[in-house]
């Protein structure tokens, strides 16, 4: 696991580079290298978890073959295997050493050959200078980009403060980006909220070239094989799975630890990590006091269950508000979820008691209809439209209040420019296949990179710890796309054929709770007196909301108020969001990235 960066065609300074490497050291603490050539750069920040004395980036094939990679590769062995027998040889172990070899092979088709995650550059030198990247089917590793059309520069990171550090990529608010923020907790698809800084898909292979410029492709995936009939076929079949899968991904040279917070998903993958690694540790979060939505006690189960070694992680909500500028500043951008404080606490623990790597059941709900809005929309009856009601529980604000909250020159240009929620409804009505099929094509390939892995995996970097995520694996993505409706959701129950799954591991009384999302009590946590209410009080102060021009001051009041006299979940929630966009403008908005480089030497 590291991260990357890099440019092609552009004109970078050593100090820069440096600057670059800097900005996201805590992702690869173990080594910084990079590659300078005429017209192209390459770096790289390790955390050594394969093959400790080996793995020296960037990986070389002779002169003319560079690259440099962000994160596991779990079918290196058999792939360097095939490459020895090709004549290619090896000089260490590491997962991502067979990727020049395998590019040399196959070309821009490698990436068809990996199994893992990751976000990959080569270099190749061969004839005119290429630059190919590439990233994993599901999107479990970013890779942020400003590309100049006019001068036909490119510069790319693996995080966005790093890509702000290079001098010519500029930190400008996207215009629509608070509307987008506010209908989808942050943005979904390739616009990230700077003005002409984007994130590569999922699945994508680029090419970039002087002559031709930049080119996106999206590799083709297998369509989906269901060859199960009932659900007790297919609970068996997803056992079997994610067995194989948990098994592959505890492989590792350093020690793995597993993120149980008590619910089906993380139970069922601690114990099938138990299953293969002596002594495993444990880890679960919550609050000193307290709390609504408290499970560590279902962790705990869990943890004797499977004969952990379980370590309760405790923090104290009066430190809130000193964490969430720099969950605000890893993240690069808002996202609405106040789990972020939370991931980002229980991670700086994880690192703390010495580990390196976690499993993890993120991924789950999406795959196998684990939300209430999924349920709802697959059981309303016949001829009820549902897609208003699912595109509302996708926000962190409701589309009536944002109108609201607008000052009256935004709301005059998000409905020119066209609302975000308009996009989301369009795709929904017009997508191929049945409700079910829509709904999970949206939640894996829209949600589940830009909302949910993106903020697991910089949360998670950001204390040096590589997450690893058995149910984005492909053999188990395919399965659960594959499943029909009734083997996921019915009037009762979410998720069955992974209960059914589960049900010989777990306890009953994980089996059996009600589901309830492992995130902050911010509802409770937002009450008069309360540190992040006065924190909240400060930064929306209507001074700074008059200068920003998007919001109304004193409907940004009125929410205060109502939170204040009878607290809710939609007035802490819109309090909460605009929160985090508040501190977002603040520190990334404020200065070029000229001027943060300037500030830096």
């Amino acid at each position: 696991m590291c991260r990357i960066f890099g440019h092609f065609d552009a004109q970078t300074t050593p100090h820069e580079l440096r600057s670059v490497a800097a900005a996201q050291r805590h992702g690869g603490p173990d080594a910084q290298t990079h590659r300078v050539g005429q017209g192209w750069a390459l770096g790289n920040n390790r955390l050594a978890i394969m093959d400790l004395d080996g793995g020296d980036q960037p990986y070389t094939l002779g002169e003319d073959i560079i690259a440099v990679f962000n994160g596991e590769i779990y079918n290196h062995q058999e792939l360097r295997e095939k490459l020895r027998a090709r004549g290619h040889a090896f000089h260490d172990t590491c997962d991502g050493s067979v990727i020049p070899a395998l590019y040399a092979e196959y070309g821009p088709a490698f990436a068809e050959h990996l199994d893992g995650m990751f976000a990959i550059a080569v270099i190749d030198l061969r004839g005119e200078p290429t630059l190919w990247l590439a990233t994993d089917d599901i999107g479990m590793k970013s890779l942020y980009y400003h590309w100049d059309p006019a001068r036909r520069r490119l510069h790319f990171a693996s995080e966005l403060p790093a890509l702000l550090s290079f001098r010519d990529v500029p930190a400008v608010p996207w215009e629509a980006g608070l509307d987008s923020y506010l209908t989808t907790k942050t943005p979904f698809g390739e616009q990230t909220m700077f003005e002409g800084v984007q994130v590569l898909p999922a699945a994508a292979t680029v090419r970039v070239t002087r002559a031709d410029g930049l080119r996106i492709t999206r590799r083709s995936r297998p369509a989906p094989d269901f060859p199960h009939r009932t659900e007790e076929e297919a609970g068996d079949h997803v056992r079997q799975l994610l067995t194989t899968e948990v098994h592959r991904l505890t492989e590792a040279d350093v020690p793995v630890s597993a993120i149980t917070s008590g619910g089906l998903d993380s139970s069922f993958v601690t114990m099938l990590a138990a299953e293969r690694v002596a002594d495993l540790h444990t880890f679960n979060i919550a609050y000193t006091g307290t709390w609504p939505g408290d499970e560590r006690h279902f962790a705990r189960e869990v943890a004797d269950r499977a004969g952990s070694v379980h370590h309760q992680v405790e923090i104290d909500p009066a430190g809130f508000p000193a964490l969430l500028p720099d969950v605000v500043w890893h993240l690069g951008q808002p996202n609405a979820d106040p789990i972020t404080l939370s991931t980002y606490a229980l991670f700086a623990s994880v690192r703390d008691a010495g580990f390196k790597v976690a499993v993890t059941g993120d991924a789950a709900d999406e795959l196998f209809g684990g939300y209430d809005r999924i349920s709802k929309a697959v059981t309303a009856p016949p001829g009820t439209d549902w897609i208003p009601g699912y595109v509302d529980a996708l926000a962190a604000v409701p589309h009536a209040l944002r109108e609201q909250l607008y000052a009256p020159a935004y709301r005059d240009f998000v409905r020119a420019d066209g609302p975000a929620r308009d996009d989301i409804v369009r795709e929904l009505r017009t997508g191929a296949g049945d409700t079910m099929d829509r709904l999970t094509r949206f939640e894996i390939e829209r949600r589940l990179p830009a909302y949910h892995l993106r903020r697991v995996d910089h949360l998670s970097m950001s204390a040096s710890v590589e997450v690893r995520l058995p149910f984005c694996q492909p053999s188990v993505e395919r399965y659960a796309r594959s499943l029909p409706a009734a083997l996921k959701v019915d009037a009762e129950r979410r998720k069955k054929v992974l209960y059914t799954a589960a049900a010989e591991h777990l306890p009953t009384s994980v089996l059996h709770r009600p589901k309830q999302p492992f995130t902050l009590p911010v509802t409770a946590m937002l009450r008069p007196g309360q540190p992040l209410m006065e924190m909240a009080r400060d930064v929306l102060g209507a001074d700074r909301l008059r200068r920003r021009g998007q919001l109304d001051p004193a409907q940004v009041d009125q929410l205060f108020r109502t939170q204040a006299q009878a607290p809710d979940d939609r007035a802490a929630m819109a309090i909460w969001s605009l929160l985090i966009h508040e501190l977002w403008l603040d520190q990334f908005c404020a200065t070029t990235g000229r001027e943060r480089q300037e500030v830096a030497a």
